[in-house]
């Protein structure tokens, strides 16, 4: 039943993203028909999950702030739906565990690496969260760079405002496992790389110096 809806939301989306937002995808052929792969984009509005979600032609879950949704009944839904609640203040081994589960069992899983959404418009560095998953699941990362919900909806905004919205898919990163190291530098070294691949597909400076 949750497949049924989570479709029918999807078909609802993308059909009024097209109609208010002139909504459109690029390098979506980039994107892989099967397996386990970790999406990881930039946050900068509350729309950008569900137009994310509307412009991936598979089903995915997202990783999301625990306190998103406080309401028990919404948030038992959204669960269902393929939302799971992550404790943001720490690295949440539980959370990052069900990723890694839908992960090997071949389902998409989103991430924003920042953590939050951003304040100011602007892209900031990513947390070690993403690094742990990526270099855990050895699953490809595909970068994403979302524009325009930041002018539909930003922090502090009460209501959207119609603004052309582009969802931007990067080439597969693939990062592999290394023994006998930091793993914290690992993460953040992730972290940094992913970032600055979504920095690129947005054309806008690094958050991090070392991009080249």
């Amino acid at each position: 039943m949750s497949g049924v809806i989570y479709w029918s939301l999807w078909v609802l989306f993308r059909l009024l993203a097209s109609l208010f937002f002139r909504f459109r995808t690029e390098g979506e052929d980039l994107f892989p028909k099967t397996g386990g792969v970790i999406v990881a984009a930039n946050h900068a509005s509350y729309f950008d999950i569900p137009l994310l979600g509307c412009a991936i032609r598979r089903r995915v879950v997202f990783l999301g702030r625990a306190n998103l949704f406080p309401n028990r009944f919404v948030s038992w839904v959204i669960q269902r739906l393929g939302w799971i609640p992550l404790k943001t203040h720490r690295l949440d081994r539980k959370a990052f565990g069900v990723a890694l589960d839908y992960l090997k069992a071949g389902v998409p899983v989103v991430i924003f690496p920042e953590g939050s959404r951003t304040e100011d418009g602007h892209l900031h560095r990513g947390r070690p969260g993403i690094g742990y998953l990526a270099e855990e699941s050895q699953c490809q990362v595909i970068p994403v760079y979302i524009s325009g919900t930041f002018n539909v909806l930003p922090v502090k905004a009460k209501w959207p405002r119609l603004f052309p919205v582009t969802v931007s898919f990067g080439k597969p990163l693939c990062f592999s496992r290394k023994e006998c190291i930091n793993k914290k530098q690992e993460y953040e070294h992730i972290g940094r790389t992913v970032m600055d691949h979504i920095a690129k597909l947005g054309g806008i400076p690094s958050p991090h110096r070392d991009f080249s």
